[in-house]
């Protein structure tokens, strides 16, 4: 019961802190999607209007196309985790580190706490637009049932995603600097979800290769799910990938804190 108060305390604390900047949490989970959204629905609709109506582009209408880039704009943004990971690299390069290391609770659960609970939160409120948008206003392949499978997914993806940022910010404990390793890691990923496109465009080869990474669970699994893309024998594959996925950053990110914190020297702030 200590572990659930403790790591529940964590939690709490990342509500209170977003509602306490309720402009910045509207900017980052409806306001910057929204724009996103707006941007490449526009590109893709002229560029599918281009090759003329009814004609189905990789066997998917114009529809797909529509209601795929509504989707991925909002979950891609859900997906995001640079803002903690940027947060946590402070703590440890500034000395603040210190204060967390005397409290009964670990850096790691620490900042998952407040990582998921901050996803949870802003998933509730984002993810209602594109479905109005997409239930009312462009009516067309979504399918709301089945958002819980999809939502799943993405919860996977984001633990998977948080160890990845805890193996950067281990980092911290050698490097001077290591907001270019994640400017660059997320610039990577982003190329990989499959954000800019969907996935099923891209050469056959470089499409079973993007599949075969876990990182399109982040945009291309769940929202080709949701939109009728795929099914959900690609979903339950995709999951297991990240689970398994999730376990080998998880464990290399603590072999990489247990060896960084020896060495540490706590001379900061």
């Amino acid at each position: 019961m200590s572990f659930w108060r403790r790591n529940l305390a964590a939690a709490r604390l990342a509500w209170i802190q977003q509602f306490e900047y309720r402009f910045n949490l509207f900017v980052d989970a409806i306001l910057q999607p929204v724009l996103t959204a707006t941007v490449e629905v526009a590109l893709w609709y002229a560029m599918v209007s281009s090759i003329g109506d009814g004609v189905e582009l990789a066997g998917f209408s114009k529809a797909h196309y529509l209601h795929y880039a509504l989707w991925a704009a909002f979950v891609a943004r859900v997906g995001a985790n640079w803002m903690y990971e940027f947060r946590m690299g402070e703590e440890i390069q500034s000395g603040t580190i210190n204060v967390i290391l005397t409290r009964p609770l670990s850096f790691y659960q620490f900042y998952f706490s407040q990582f998921m609970s901050y996803k949870v939160l802003t998933s509730a409120i984002s993810l209602v637009v594109p479905a109005f948008v997409s239930t009312f206003l462009i009516p067309g392949p979504t399918d709301l049932t089945r958002l819980p499978l999809a939502g799943l997914l993405i919860f996977g993806y984001l633990v998977m995603a948080y160890n990845i940022s805890f193996i950067v910010v281990c980092g911290g404990f050698h490097l001077n600097r290591i907001s270019s390793i994640t400017a660059a890691k997320n610039i990577a990923i982003w190329c990989f979800t499959g954000e800019l496109f969907p996935i099923d465009l891209a050469p056959p080869a470089i499409k079973h290769l993007l599949l075969q990474l876990p990182f399109s669970a982040g945009v291309y699994v769940p929202v080709g799910y949701i939109t009728g893309r795929c099914d959900a024998s690609l979903v339950l594959n995709s999951l297991g990938s990240v689970i398994i996925w999730a376990i080998v950053f998880g464990l290399i990110g603590q072999l990489l804190w247990t060896t960084s914190i020896k060495k540490y020297s706590g001379t900061g702030a």
